[in-house]
């Protein structure tokens, strides 16, 4: 068959066709084009659209809530927000970001950090894991700039990226540089906070296993991570009293008693020497959901 004949053959094939197969196929084309649309475009998003035109859809069976913030939310009204209900539920605990790399302290943490307290709410503060400082300065910047009290949660590492430039074994090690270093300072295993996905691929070593997790996971209504954690962030597209524009809301893993045992602790003081004795903080120490 020549090529130039071509279009004239498929002419032909079409106008021979019956009008009922021709409505047929162009059925089975809509339906094909829609499914595709709502798993490619829609299915992702779904949760994120309820959750942006005021119809969102939180995980449910959980009454411990919670917040993160940082300078993107710009100046909070905390007088409103300390009355913010989540699913008639009180807001209990709000994580701060404080730090960033070895330099960058967050313009809004110094207010962030003294109006959670002052609201009554459990403080957290977060360091955002850099892969162009060294773990060791990171960690004393954190330090340096984030005067955590007994009563606050643990320390928090953000950490969602990995440097193309150095193998996984490395990058886990620089990530326990920063651990152990925090950890020496405040007597309570820091927080590891990452995509569930990032988890698995990068922090999956048995070295990691003892470190409590808040784990990012958007817009399902079921954490799909198969291990032990402790905090869900669900959303990133929460609306409360006090804050313009979004906000990232959390759940906790457990009651009100398993958080309160989860702060970091007033020291014992041996008072034949007296210097201070710290409880050691297990993850296992209260039971949580898998």
């Amino acid at each position: 068959m020549q090529f130039s004949k071509l279009p004239q053959h498929l002419f032909h094939l079409w106008i021979i066709i019956p009008r009922w197969a021709k409505v047929l196929g162009a059925l089975c084309l809509a339906c094909i084009y829609s499914i595709s649309f709502y798993l490619l475009f829609v299915a992702p998003t779904g949760f994120r659209w309820r959750g942006i035109y005021g119809d969102p859809n939180y995980p449910t069976g959980y009454t411990i809530h919670g917040i993160d913030v940082s300078r993107y939310q710009g100046t909070i009204n905390w007088n409103r927000l300390r009355n913010a209900m989540i699913e008639r539920s009180p807001i209990r605990f709000v994580f701060i970001k404080s730090t960033e790399g070895d330099s960058h302290l967050d313009i809004r943490f110094r207010d962030n950090f003294h109006n959670a307290k002052e609201s009554g709410f459990i403080r957290g503060v977060y360091h955002f894991w850099s892969n162009n400082s060294s773990p060791r300065r990171q960690a004393y910047f954190y330090l340096a700039m984030t005067p955590l009290e007994p009563g606050d949660l643990p320390p928090v590492l953000d950490v969602e990226t990995k440097p193309n430039g150095i193998s996984t074994g490395e990058f886990q090690q620089n990530i326990l540089t920063w651990l152990h270093i925090v950890e020496d300072k405040f007597h309570v295993k820091p927080i590891i906070y990452t995509f569930y996905k990032f988890k698995d691929q990068y922090l999956s070593d048995s070295r990691f296993d003892d470190y409590p997790y808040w784990i990012a996971h958007y817009y399902v209504d079921k954490m799909e991570y198969p291990g032990k954690w402790l905090f869900w962030q669900h959303t990133d597209a929460g609306k409360l009293p006090g804050i313009k524009g979004y906000v990232d809301l959390n759940i906790f893993n457990g009651s009100y008693y398993n958080l309160m045992q989860l702060l970091i602790p007033k020291p014992k003081i041996d008072k034949k020497s007296d210097t201070p004795i710290y409880d050691s903080l297990y993850i296992d120490s209260f039971s949580v959901q898998d």
